[in-house]
């Protein structure tokens, strides 16, 4: 049973030492997603599963302990799924669940096991609901940190260039994530999401399924568009 989610943005420049000098910048998404995983902690749940965006459409699980490196971006940071360092085999982290393991890490999470999913573009919008549903029926109270970004194209100067439909998306996925809208999630247009290169799409439509029609209520905690590119916190609960 689902009973709590907190999603956040997953950039890598939420760690500031990949942000370096631009770190202050994004002091208040930082801070939104410290209340977001105070939320979970405080739903006492019996294991939490981290879903972010992958290279492949997946999903692919990976277990608590699993690696995850800040190397590519130009930092020596190695973080860990979970509260302690494992000895899990497999692939290492993609970005987005290397960032939430960061998160998790900075706010000493020791509430619960964790494991992680990691799903892509690729996947469609009936399979992400079948792998929330699937998360959601394991016994135990489950909690979600879900990870992704909104669109990267608000912008001249963003990572997609300026595309005017991205703040009207953007908008509805600020909207449905900070009122538990399990429908308009599950409806968010998979073509579209692809071409503004919203990274979080298949990460939400992963919750909508694990939420299905419960009552979970949803709270807006930051909602901005720094680099060009939409970043959103939000808790269910």
């Amino acid at each position: 049973m689902l009973v709590a989610a907190a999603v956040c943005p997953c950039p890598p420049l939420l760690v500031p030492e990949v942000a370096a000098g631009a770190a202050p910048e994004l002091d208040a998404a930082r801070a939104a997603c410290t209340d977001a995983l105070g939320v979970l902690a405080a739903s006492r749940p019996d294991r939490l599963v981290v879903v972010g965006p992958a290279d492949s459409a997946g999903p692919e699980v990976y277990p608590q302990g699993a690696r995850g490196s800040l190397r590519g971006f130009g930092v020596d940071v190695d973080v860990y799924l979970g509260a302690d360092r494992g000895d899990a085999a497999g692939a290492d982290l993609p970005y987005g669940l290397t960032v939430g393991a960061w998160l998790l890490g900075r706010t000493g999470w020791t509430d619960a096991p964790v494991d992680g999913v990691g799903v892509g573009e690729e996947l469609s919008a009936e399979r992400c609901a079948s792998v929330g549903r699937e998360i959601a029926a394991a016994s135990g109270r489950t909690a979600l940190l879900v990870l992704g970004d909104a669109s990267a194209c608000r912008t001249l100067k963003a990572p997609g260039y300026l595309d005017e439909r991205a703040a009207p998306f953007d908008a509805e996925v600020g909207r449905a994530l900070g009122t538990a809208d399990v429908a308009a999630l599950a409806a968010l247009d998979v073509a579209l999401a692809r071409e503004l290169k919203a990274s979080g799409r298949a990460p939400w439509q992963v919750l909508a399924g694990a939420a299905g029609s419960g009552d979970l209520a949803g709270a807006l905690l930051y909602e901005d568009a720094p680099y060009g590119v939409g970043y959103v916190a939000a808790t269910w609960s």
